[in-house]
């Protein structure tokens, strides 16, 4: 059974114009198809095999290597933490205690209503904002319990994620360039 559509089809043909062979567009083609379904089970990877005409062993590698791709269903919500050096060392780890204990699910679990998930991360390239916290795509740098149980309260209320406040990275290089 066909998982894209004869439309996403012509997206994806279009898509393909920009690489030099198909199997150089797979992982736009595996974004696609988890953003669609939410996850990349067997008949997910078939598709993506047929359309970029790669073996399926190849897209299950890809699937494996790249950790923004799941095996298994996520929360509409899936949160991260990251953990690493910066991270650790400004409040990363009891950030991802206290979210897992809020959410009542451990790493790579969802919660029963299938509304959020948790993943402890290695690092999300923003060391400069640690602690930092992602939901989906979105990012919340320098981001303290409280304000991520915030965050949390925002989602459970209006079933979208809010807009991260604006963090300023180095303000003594800001305030030197305005002088």
């Amino acid at each position: 059974m066909a998982i894209f559509s004869d439309a996403e089809l012509q997206e994806i043909s279009e898509l393909q114009k920009r690489y030099p062979s198909p199997a150089a567009y797979l992982l736009p083609v595996l974004w696609r198809l988890q953003d669609k379904r939410g996850w990349l089970d067997d008949e997910a990877m078939e598709e993506a095999a047929a359309v970029c005409q790669v073996p399926k062993s190849h897209v299950r590698g890809v699937v494996s290597f790249y950790t923004m791709f799941f095996e298994k269903p996520m929360g509409k919500f899936h949160v991260q933490v990251c953990t690493n050096v910066s991270c650790m060392l400004c409040g990363g780890e009891e950030l991802l205690a206290d979210m897992k204990q809020r959410l009542g699910v451990q790493n790579m679990e969802r919660t029963p209503d299938g509304m959020f998930s948790i993943e402890e991360v290695e690092c999300m390239g923003a060391c400069g904002g640690a602690p930092m916290m992602a939901i989906n795509e979105t990012f919340f740098e320098k981001i303290s319990t409280q304000e991520a149980n915030e965050v949390i309260d925002q989602v459970v209320a209006n079933g979208n994620i809010p807009t991260p406040k604006f963090v300023q990275q180095m303000p003594e290089l800001s305030e030197a360039a305005n002088k």
